[in-house]
């Protein structure tokens, strides 16, 4: 045990890179949305995996925009923690996609200067990329920022996560582990729901509506044996959000309420029964005490 290896690695870049989608491969449960839409992940999200000899503890961030593009206080609040993660961790893995840097890649780029901790390029989805355009590709990032390694991927498909995981062991230090080995996150049960719930709402309604949503849960409880009681109240910005969501006589949150249902009763691997309300809160994403109920404390 005293070779056993354990430390902390943040998972960073734009939006829609696949963070999410490689989080829950490696942790092999779902501890993330996943979401076609940008910037769906707002929290900071650990993921545990446990090897024989090592573990590492993953941070999933959400996705970066430049800071002018932020906007609203909550979207500049979610890109300064991301960054703040790379406080204090063993590795940084910058995650991109199978095309030319953008703008955005540069921006994230630009902020892990001045690391003093190892930084990996991860090149997610080689699976929507020519092989020969591959080789082009990495050394045009390697021009960019001296990446310790850069690893091609596929999260989807699964390939070379082996590979990964093993040059991310190879950089943490000698430690035992943080975690027992049996715990995959240590993100509270009620979070998880309410992600769960937000994730139905993106999959379902379109445009600014999922943006606008934020999901609380009231009600956490044990009514009889395997069966667990939740209620969640969803709130939207506008009142012509809520008629969106509640849709035609109910039809809408129906369908959201048993989509969630589904995967919370997989996630929590008991009977649940969900019961959900929506409600309305002006301008909420832009309100202080809202960004601290979603712990981006001002």
């Amino acid at each position: 045990m005293n070779k056993f290896k354990a430390g902390f690695v943040t998972l960073i870049g734009k939006p829609n890179v696949g963070k999410s989608t490689l989080l829950n491969k490696l942790v092999g449960e779902k501890i993330a949305i996943i979401s076609s839409h940008p910037q769906t992940t707002r929290n900071i999200i650990k993921g545990i995996v446990t090897f024989e000899e090592a573990q590492i503890i993953f941070l999933d961030t959400p996705g970066i925009v430049k800071v002018s593009q932020a906007k609203t206080p909550m979207d500049k609040k979610v890109i300064e923690r991301a960054f703040k993660t790379l406080e204090g961790v063993d590795v940084a893995a910058f995650i991109a996609g199978p095309e030319e840097a953008s703008s955005e890649d540069i921006f994230v780029i630009n902020n892990l200067k001045g690391l003093k901790n190892p930084v990996l390029l991860i090149i997610n989805k080689i699976d929507k990329i020519k092989k020969p355009l591959l080789e082009p590709l990495i050394k045009s990032y390697r021009d960019i920022f001296p990446f310790k390694q850069i690893i091609p991927i596929s999260a989807k498909n699964g390939t070379n996560l082996s590979i990964l995981v093993g040059e991310l062991i190879r950089y943490l230090p000698v430690h035992l582990p943080y975690y027992p080995s049996d715990l995959f996150t240590d993100q509270a049960e009620n979070i998880l729901v309410a992600e769960l719930i937000r994730e139905k709402i993106f999959a379902l309604t379109h445009q600014e509506v999922p943006y606008s949503v934020l999901v609380k849960v009231k009600q956490f409880e044990e009514r009889k044996k395997d069966l667990i009681y939740i209620n969640a109240a969803i709130y939207t910005e506008y009142s012509s959000q809520k008629g969106i969501l509640i849709g035609k006589s109910g039809g809408m949150i129906k369908e959201i309420g048993k989509l969630a249902r589904k995967d919370i009763e997989e996630r929590l691997g008991c009977r649940i029964y969900l019961d959900l309300r929506v409600g309305v809160k002006k301008k909420w994403r832009k309100r202080k005490e809202s960004l601290r109920e979603l712990e981006y404390g001002m």
